[in-house]
Formats: C-alpha cells, sequence, structure tokens
C-alpha cells in the first residue's frame, strides 16, 4: 500500500530514486481525488481509464486528459470559443434589420 511519508509512492520501494517518486506522488494525488462534474456540478467524477472520465452521480462519461479531467489547453480552448461567440452574438445586434427593398 505505501507508507504514511511516501503515501503510494512506497510501492515502488527504494527504486527509481526520490524526487521521481515524490513528482508521481503528486500526480497520483491530484487523479485519485474528486473532481466537478461538468454536467451537474457534484464533485463525484472519477477516472475509468486513461482519458476517460465518469460522474458516479448523473452518469455523464467524458474525454479529459490523462491524469486530470480538464487540461490547461482545454480551459484556453474554452475561453477562445466563448470570447469568439460571444464576439459573433455583438456582431448580429449590430446588423441593422431591413424590412425590404424602398422605393
Amino acid at each position: 500500500m505505501g507508507t504514511k511519508r511516501v503515501g503510494s509512492a512506497g510501492k515502488f520501494g527504494v527504486r527509481y530514486g526520490m524526487r521521481l517518486r515524490r513528482k508521481w506522488l503528486e500526480v497520483d494525488k491530484k487523479q485519485r481525488t474528486l473532481h466537478e462534474c461538468p454536467v451537474c456540478r457534484r464533485k463525484s467524477v472519477k477516472r475509468l481509464s486513461t482519458g476517460i472520465w465518469g460522474c458516479r452521480k448523473c452518469g455523464t462519461k467524458f474525454a479529459g486528459g490523462a491524469y486530470l479531467p480538464h487540461t490547461n489547453i482545454a480551459k484556453t480552448v474554452e475561453r477562445v470559443v466563448k470570447r469568439v461567440s460571444e464576439e459573433e452574438n455583438v456582431q448580429m445586434r449590430e446588423v441593422p434589420e431591413t424590412s425590404g427593398p424602398e422605393a
């Protein structure tokens, strides 16, 4: 299982060096915590497989990062998509509506 000092990285024993085992331990802790579901917003998302995440409450399955459900790249893409869609909405409002040909 591991020890109190090294946690789940204790399964590696004395192999691989302390620095690598500590880095792995940080990633492992983040991966194993419950994450927020993008649909129901409850902290019940667990990793099912590499890059596949599932909510235990609402049953939603979605793709994400290998170790975390939302990667930094995904957050950047969401921000850009939101900004572009807002700009399109503003442009749609600014276009005057024509009621037909004026004579």
